[in-house]
């Protein structure tokens, strides 16, 4: 087996790889693809035909089904956060004084444990709050336009 065409397969879907980092399209990764199995073929023949239908084959599949799969998980909205991700940003009441150290607010139907994102204000009972963040068990908020 002196045929060399594997290497210019592999140097193309390494530089069609690099592009795709300029670009993050997934356009030219499926292209890569595309190339290795273009590549994988020539080390079975010497025939160019062959390798460069395998090549197209395997580039028009890789485009027409994984990259609509791989774009889909690549933008996931944010409404599909889960566990306490989902709770940054939402919206609260306090229902115990809540201070830099302790106080209870009801979050979504659950009461969490609370302190405050500025340690220097105070919450008082009825005030409507916003998460920052989940701090373990706690809920750092900050108070909110009602």
């Amino acid at each position: 087996m002196t045929s060399v065409e594997w290497y210019w397969w592999l140097l193309s879907a390494l530089v069609l790889s690099l592009l795709e980092i300029t670009t993050v399209n997934l356009v030219l990764i499926m292209l890569a693809a595309g190339a290795v199995a273009g590549g994988i073929t020539s080390l079975a023949t010497d025939s160019l035909v062959a390798q460069a239908l395998v090549a197209a084959i395997v580039s028009i599949l890789m485009l027409g089904f994984v990259r609509p799969v791989a774009l889909r998980h690549l933008r996931q909205p944010g409404e599909t956060r889960t566990g306490t991700a989902a709770l940054v940003g939402a919206g609260g009441i306090v229902l115990d004084r809540v201070d830099a150290y302790d106080g209870r607010v009801k979050i979504g139907g659950e009461v969490w444990s609370a302190r405050t994102f500025d340690p220097s204000v105070i919450l008082e009972p009825g005030t409507p709050v916003e998460v920052v963040r989940i701090d373990g068990a706690h809920a750092v908020v900050y108070a909110s336009e009602p």
